[in-house]
């Protein structure tokens, strides 16, 4: 019987819950037609923080990495200045609140809602493209065929 009862009060606990609780996303916000920066006046963020100088950019893939399960992610990281060595222990230290944030949660699927964000936001902007290299189609045995004689360096 108690057993029942605390399985009928966690099935009213999650109900309330979910009523109260409701997903959080930036899109849901923002209306049709908005003007730069507003997002930003109305989200709390202190007025120092309001004209940020943003870098978007495409993340090159991990020398250990050959998947593409990445590529085509585009982020966005803030140009922050505010840094020092720390004398102790000899790390870069930072007094920019914002000066990590980029690196693991301002992802994006594409270029645009990269710059859709930082218009929303008011940021200063530059878009760095990706450098993608050109490469030959090459096979291992390329590695031992024969090149002809050496050639002699001038």
């Amino acid at each position: 019987m108690a057993l029942r009862a605390t399985t009928q009060r966690t099935i009213r606990i999650a109900a309330t819950l979910r009523r109260v609780a409701r997903p959080f996303a930036t899109d849901a916000v923002v209306e049709s037609d908005y003007k730069r920066g507003e997002i930003g006046k109305v989200s709390g963020i202190p007025e120092e923080h309001l004209s940020r100088k943003v870098i978007i950019y495409s993340p090159a893939r991990t020398a250990t990495q050959s998947g593409s399960g990445k590529l085509g992610k585009w982020k966005i990281n803030f140009v922050s200045t505010l840094k020092w060595e720390n004398p102790l222990m000899g790390w870069t230290s930072t007094g920019d609140p914002y000066a990590n944030v980029g690196d693991s949660a301002l992802a994006f699927d594409s270029e645009e809602a990269a710059k859709s964000f930082a218009e929303r936001h008011g940021w200063d902007y530059k878009v760095k493209k990706p450098n993608t290299p050109l490469l030959k189609v090459k096979s291992y045995s390329d590695n031992f065929k024969w090149k002809g004689n050496p050639q002699p360096e001038n």
